[in-house]
């Protein structure tokens, strides 16, 4: 590989052991995936930040990286934690993880990544630009910052992201690529995607996600779809689409005529598959095990909640109570917004609980629940696979209603 004067004076240790060990980590991906150099990066997310996913050996890497002068040299952000790390005794979790997941976010703190916990970076301040090449590794917020921002990243793993991070460079591969944008399949949806609501809509956008997800997987190769028949989307609906896209297909990128930047650079592929409404609801109900009288966990906020929503939620939920367990996931800066607005305030009232910094996919909640009731179909894909929850899968205000029940 081509490095430049600084790539090599970071790989011969010349800033520290892990400046040095991160670029050793980048030259390894970079030849596995054939890259002839490097790029410099504005923008770092970086996932496996859960107690619960990375383990004691986790915690030793990240501690020995902080320790070995480990420093961001761009904005760096993290996914969300296992706990809310103000609140986490109201959510049940134990004192001893929450000791552990601290000793991770003080690590990430220690070298100088801004420990904002969250899946939705683009909400809270880490927000890039078209065409700039970042490095992010949660999977919902990699397919947003290439199809809806128009970014430039692979799907990063937690140590390359440090890495990233540490360096300001990842490897010239990928996504980072023309090649690697062009649309490889026209995705015809003959579905109804859009209500009278638009967080409602979420729901059936997330469902679009599985049922074309599903079909790209079977395909064997990594797609990138161009999608015709959605005429409007809103931020909340592409979240939505992107998080269960990258959960059910491993996709990274799509293009969508009008809505995407990338889209009017390309033409429709000759190769073509149709998403029709049986799809959809095939999805919805493959995601629907339970029943209502079985649900005792709700929770909004996958990926993290915007400030729309929450209004929304404040809105629903004004002057009632709910009588399960209900978590309101976010990221601290949108609740900090939210806490100014008073929508807090309404939502705590209804004994709902705000879980900052984390969400239901990565916090230690296995065994404590029996059926998860969710507007997102990647938390039913958690909620089953790492959990072993029932899912029941319905549009925002029905989800609100089950916690009221």
């Amino acid at each position: 590989m081509n490095l430049t004067a600084e790539e090599t004076a970071l790989l011969e240790g010349q800033h520290g052991r892990a400046a040095q060990k991160a670029m050793q980590i980048l030259l390894a991906l970079g030849k596995i995936y054939g890259a002839e150099r490097m790029l410099p990066v504005t923008s770092v997310q970086i996932a496996g930040v859960s107690y619960d996913n990375l383990g004691e050996a986790g915690l030793q890497f990240l501690s020995e990286m902080a320790s070995g002068g480990g420093r961001a040299r761009v904005l760096t952000t993290l996914n969300p934690a296992g706990m809310d790390v103000d609140n986490w005794q109201a959510l049940g979790i134990p004192a001893d993880f929450a000791a552990k997941q601290q000793q991770v976010i003080d690590a990430f703190a220690r070298m100088g990544v801004v420990t904002t916990c969250t899946c939705t970076p683009y909400l809270s301040g880490n927000l890039p630009h078209y065409g700039e090449h970042i490095a992010w590794a949660e999977s919902s917020a990699v397919c947003y910052a290439n199809a809806v921002l128009g970014a430039r990243t692979n799907r990063e793993g937690g140590p390359s992201a440090l890495a990233a991070a540490l360096t300001g460079r990842t490897p010239a591969y990928g996504y980072h690529l023309d090649e690697a944008r062009k649309p490889t399949v026209t995705v015809e949806v003959q579905a109804r995607l859009t209500e009278v609501d638009d967080l409602n809509a979420s729901m059936r956008f997330g469902a679009l996600g599985k049922a074309l997800g599903e079909a790209l997987q079977a395909s064997g190769v990594q797609a990138v779809p161009y999608i015709l028949g959605i005429e409007t989307a809103s931020l909340e609906n592409l979240k939505a689409l992107c998080a269960s896209l990258a959960t059910y297909g491993g996709t990274a990128l799509f293009h969508l005529p009008g809505i995407t930047p990338e889209a009017a650079l390309h033409q429709p592929p000759a190769e073509r598959l149709v998403i029709a409404e049986r799809d959809l609801q095939a999805a919805i109900d493959e995601l629907n095990q339970a029943a209502s009288a079985e649900v005792d966990f709700v929770s909004l906020g996958c990926p993290h909640l915007s400030l729309q929503e929450i209004a929304q939620l404040a809105e629903l939920l004004g002057g009632q109570r709910v009588r399960k367990e209900f978590w309101i996931t976010t990221s601290r800066p949108v609740k900090h917004i939210a806490d100014r607005m008073g929508y807090t305030a309404l939502i705590e009232a209804s004994g709902a609980k705000f879980a900052v910094d984390t969400c239901c996919v990565v916090a230690p909640i296995r065994g404590r629940f029996q059926a998860l009731a969710t507007d997102s179909a990647k938390a039913c894909y958690y909620a089953s696979s790492k959990n072993r929850f029932k899912t029941v899968f319905k549009p925002f205000a029905e989800v609100v209603q089950e916690a009221l029940r």
